[in-house]
């Protein structure tokens, strides 16, 4: 939980200090006004990246350096520092004025952000769905995110090999090799936690939607074989011919999907705009509630401009998860978001 936090030369703020309610804070302002760039901070200081951009492009306009400064609800202080001027050009953390060069699992605070693009999560690419599953299980299992790291290492150095024309067989089974071994990891634990939420996701569907349909999910690779890594490893072999005449790795879990079912039917087929933003946010609840389970506290969620997306059943059921939490909520329209908290502690902030 965040008490305060300011802001120096980051995004659109030269000098912004601003106070959060334990619960509910409603951020108001006219569009391009930096809403989102406050929850963006937020979302840095609490994991330690941001969820659109890199440390460079952090920085406002002409300054060589930006910073973040939080007061967490149990008085601990947190920074992070990046100063683009030096050779490195690397951030920096200060937990209690002790210097970290990153922030490790048990020190990033579990963040749930809902914004109008996950409204696409059906309808958009496989590599968002990708990314959907892949930012919930790297806030469950603490080894994963390294996992992914030394996946895409893996990825790009075969994906150079494949580009020159010496490239042997022999020397493209030994990444093949690696990359398996890293892939079947991955694999593993989407298909775990694609499971917890199958397992829960139709009944939060039908609570929110008022409806009896029947929402199901699916991670499909591989389900019937017993050595995940040696399907990898013949999967990647079988492509070789394949991967190099197109100069990349077109096998592996770097190219799977997530599947949606509505009533036993591919959901982008049929789930209107409405079902699709029902399926959308009961996937988002249950994040809220993975966490609290598997972290032992409660999650920050981080709202931005969706209450203007949703209609009066679907916000309601965002409030009812909203008031267990600390939750921040960008709006144009901080009345409507008001009445919908009404029985909250908020701070409304209007931004210049």
């Amino acid at each position: 939980m965040v008490s305060s936090l300011q802001l120096k030369n980051f995004r659109s703020y030269e000098d912004k200090l601003v106070s959060f309610s334990p619960r509910v804070t409603i951020i108001s302002g006219p569009n391009g006004s930096g809403k989102t760039n406050l929850l963006e901070a937020l979302y840095v200081i609490a994991r330690g990246t941001s969820f659109r951009g890199t440390d460079q492009e952090l920085q406002r306009l002409e300054q060589p350096w930006w910073r973040l400064d939080a007061i967490l609800a149990d008085e601990a202080h947190r920074s992070v520092v990046f100063e683009g001027s030096k050779a490195t050009a690397r951030k920096h953390f200060l937990l209690d004025g002790v210097k970290k060069q990153r922030l490790m699992y048990p020190q990033k605070m579990p963040v749930v952000l809902f914004e109008p693009n996950d409204l696409r999560l059906l309808h958009g690419s496989p590599a968002r769905r990708r990314l959907f599953l892949d930012t919930l299980v790297g806030q469950l299992e603490p080894l994963y995110a390294p996992l992914l790291g030394k996946y895409d290492r893996t990825l790009r150095q075969r994906n150079n090999l494949l580009k020159t024309a010496s490239a042997t067989p022999d020397e493209l089974f030994a990444w093949d090799v690696s990359l398996s071994e890293y892939g079947a990891r991955i694999i593993e634990l989407r298909k775990k936690y694609s499971a917890i939420l199958q397992a829960s996701v139709a009944e939060r569907y039908r609570d929110i939607a008022r409806t009896t349909d029947t929402i199901s999910l699916a991670y499909p690779f591989y389900e019937q074989v017993d050595s995940l890594q040696q399907a990898l490893v013949s999967a990647l072999h079988g492509a070789h011919a394949r991967d190099k005449a197109l100069g990349y790795t077109t096998v592996g879990p770097h190219r799977h999907d997530v599947l949606f079912f509505m009533n036993d039917v591919n959901a982008t087929t049929l789930a209107s705009r409405g079902e699709t933003r029902s399926i959308v946010l009961a996937l988002k609840l249950l994040e809220v509630e993975l966490l609290r389970e598997h972290r032992g506290v409660n999650p920050m969620l981080l709202l931005d401009d969706v209450f203007s997306e949703l209609d009066v059943d679907r916000r309601e059921a965002l409030v009812e998860i909203g008031m267990t939490t600390q939750t921040v909520i960008t709006t144009t329209d901080a009345d409507m978001v008001a009445k919908n908290f009404v029985d909250a502690q908020r701070i409304v902030t209007t931004l210049p």
